[in-house]
């Protein structure tokens, strides 16, 4: 595959430029890296500390070739809404039911070295064949409807600082150029957090209280603090294991489609080189150690990929600059405090967005893939993973409780969806998923975190 005409070596550039392109990576990734933990509750500091953190052991996981940066992952919100849900019917407080939920996102985690491995003896066609759209595209539709209502409720708080954001996001999207039209959440949060505060709707007393300096990571808010504690509840533990696991599935169908986009993108297949076994290592790790330290999961970051295409800069020390930014951030408690006590409707605002472009994402999934639903096969598929997703979270229970001994496992209705899919996929005839390694350069535009 031919390379792009671009600047690949940096640092031709002058130290001064390269790190102006590395603070402008930071900048695109920041706004949806930094929400993941807005909305779930997990810590910011942390996240940051492990987004950088995971991009460096990916560049060194792929000898430094692939100009990637990993964030905090969108997929996983129904897994830690559900898990955290779960903790507090059994009395848990928020920070030590996401505690839970970061061990069955570590174990997530693992799935991708167990592919990884696969791919790498067997090859990923013969793996990928066991994940199409027609499986990985409903269950992505069903994540996005099932978080829609608690967007509407953030809203519902204050809809014209909500608005705010919406029309932002909208209009730096269509109508924007060059980096607006990369960043337009960060924007949309900006424009939001700034009317709110204007107009007295926000309480700067915990900016004010915190420090300037601190450590990111907080030990009782940790996936290891749950694994090593005397009073662990294994019964959540299986809870989140299961509700949570079946997410990357999806996950790691999304990694192949950024590592195509990026390959697109840049002109080199990444695919075959460095090879895709040694990516999933790298995420697959990076977001193993981010959630056992109280991270979300990490991603490939689409926005970083459209700085890529933006600038014609493709050298992953820029990427790796970024990272470092991150890093640094993430020692400081006030900065994350001035993102903590943003509005709720700002963050309703953007994550209504967001959660309907997870949906809108899913259906783009089945639709480039050109998933036949002529075929009665497909259409059951994905009728019965829409039908449990969404019926099992509305319905009274909200979960179906299974009792094993003394543990009570809740099989959440995304769990049910992906098992039940995957294994029907499996079993009926017909199947006509073929996975392709080569890079589509059409993917290069792809958002593909969400």
């Amino acid at each position: 595959m031919k390379q792009h005409e671009a600047i690949y070596d940096a640092r031709q550039l002058g130290t001064g430029k390269i790190m102006i392109l590395g603070l402008q990576h930071m900048f695109a990734m920041f706004g949806a890296t930094v929400l993941v933990p807005i909305i779930t509750g997990l810590n910011i500091s942390t996240t940051l500390l492990f987004a950088g953190l995971a991009t460096l052991f990916m560049h060194f996981v792929t000898n430094n070739k692939v100009p990637v940066f990993l964030g905090s992952s969108f997929a996983f919100l129904g897994g830690y809404a559900a898990v955290k849900q779960a903790g507090t019917d059994a009395g848990m407080d928020t920070a030590q039911a996401l505690s839970y939920a970061c061990v069955g996102v570590a174990c997530a985690g693992l799935l991708y070295l167990v592919l990884s491995a696969i791919c790498k003896a067997w090859g990923s066609n013969n793996v990928m064949k066991y994940f199409p759209p027609v499986v990985t595209g409903p269950i992505i539709i069903a994540i996005g409807l099932n978080l829609a209502p608690s967007a509407i409720n953030s809203c519902s708080t204050n809809w014209w600082i909500a608005l705010v954001a919406i029309v932002v996001v909208i209009v730096c999207n269509i109508w924007g150029k060059g980096m607006i039209k990369i960043i337009p959440i960060l924007l949309g949060v900006i424009a939001s957090y700034v009317v709110a505060a204007v107009s007295g709707n926000v309480d700067f007393t915990a900016v004010k209280d915190a420090a300037w300096f601190g450590l990111p990571i907080i030990w009782k808010n940790t996936g290891l603090y749950v694994l090593t504690s005397s009073e662990t509840d294994w019964g959540m533990v299986v809870t989140a294991i299961i509700t949570i696991v079946p997410i990357a599935f999806a996950t790691m169908m999304e990694h192949v489609g950024d590592i195509s986009a990026i390959g697109g993108t840049v002109g080199r297949n990444y695919i075959k080189d460095p090879g895709l076994h040694r990516t999933l290592i790298g995420d697959g790790v990076g977001t193993i150690i981010a959630s056992l330290f109280g991270a979300p999961a990490n991603t490939t970051y689409g926005e970083n990929t459209g700085v890529l295409a933006l600038t014609k800069v493709y050298d992953p020390l820029v990427i790796k600059i970024a990272a470092c930014y991150a890093i640094l951030l993430s020692f400081s408690p006030k900065f994350a405090a001035v993102i903590e006590v943003m509005p709720t409707a700002t963050i309703g605002g953007v994550s209504l967005i967001l959660y309907g472009m997870i949906s809108a994402i899913g259906v783009r999934n089945v639709v480039e893939n050109k998933t036949n639903f002529q075929e009665s096969r497909n259409v059951i598929v994905a009728a019965l993973i829409l039908g449990l997703a969404v019926g099992i979270n509305f319905s009274e229970a909200g979960a179906i409780p299974i009792v094993i001994g003394d543990i009570t496992i809740n099989m959440t209705g995304l769990a049910v969806a992906s098992i039940v899919g995957i294994l029907l996929n499996a079993i009926l005839p017909g199947k006509d998923y073929h996975f392709v390694e080569e890079p589509d350069e059409t993917l290069a535009s792809s958002l593909g975190k969400y």
